[in-house]
């Protein structure tokens, strides 16, 4: 049995200490997709939805070495790219989008990767989670926050987002979270996520944020009292 924490404040008066016990526990968060180009991270990305980034890392090497450009995965037959990543979820599906998105950047944007959210999700199979991705890792632009299940699950958890929506979320903690450190949020975040805040068994006990700032926060009543003290 498990009793839950007392209200907090506003999210917008716990989100510096969040963001500083994140930074504390997961200092050297970075994205865990393989590339070595922004063409690779955009393909990577795009193959990630769904589906494990450790499996993508294991289809992507042989992927790169193949294509090495826009033009390459545009006059690619989509049979031959759904073969070379066969191993992922929807891989017809994500095999169409590459092809469509790199006809996109030859056609429309002379072979570059565009660096501009609103030229980034005119390609296909993008929207503002890749183009997040793409932009915060291989470009350097914080011009967002990645939003994947994890973020989505944290945010109502933490009570820094009462939507569903991840356009929505991704707004609320725009609002909160300084630009400097949106895409390190992203990160800390997802592997937070990941290590210690899952969707079935949180650990809230391992928990760096911890009672005092997530409303979330159980604490079990059966632990010794000096179990509980020391957590406080």
């Amino acid at each position: 049995m498990a009793k839950t924490a007392s209200p907090l404040p506003p999210a917008a008066k716990r989100i510096g200490k969040i963001v500083k016990a994140l930074e504390h526990a997961y200092p050297d968060a970075t994205c865990s997709l393989n590339y070595a180009t922004p063409l690779e991270l955009l393909v990577a990305t795009i193959l990630s939805a769904q589906c494990t980034d450790a499996l993508v890392n294991t289809v992507t090497p042989a992927l790169f070495r193949r294509y090495r450009t826009p033009a390459n995965y545009a006059e690619a037959p989509v049979e031959e790219l759904e073969r070379a990543v066969a191993r992922v979820n929807f891989y017809r599906n994500k095999a169409k989008s590459i092809k469509q998105a790199c006809r996109t950047i030859v056609e429309r944007f002379r072979g570059k990767l565009p660096n501009r959210m609103e030229d980034l999700v005119t390609l296909h199979g993008v929207a503002r989670k890749t183009a997040n991705v793409v932009l915060g890792n291989a470009f350097g632009i914080s011009s967002g926050i990645v939003v994947d299940t994890h973020v989505m699950r944290l945010s109502q958890r933490l009570g820094l987002s009462a939507h569903t929506d991840r356009d929505k979320i991704e707004q609320d903690l725009i609002r909160l979270v300084p630009q400097s450190q949106w895409t390190k949020f992203g990160h800390q975040m997802i592997q937070h996520g990941r290590s210690i805040c899952t969707a079935a068994s949180p650990k809230c006990r391992e928990c760096p944020i911890g009672a005092g700032l997530c409303p979330a926060y159980r604490d079990e009543l059966s632990d010794p009292p000096t179990a509980r003290a020391s957590q406080r």
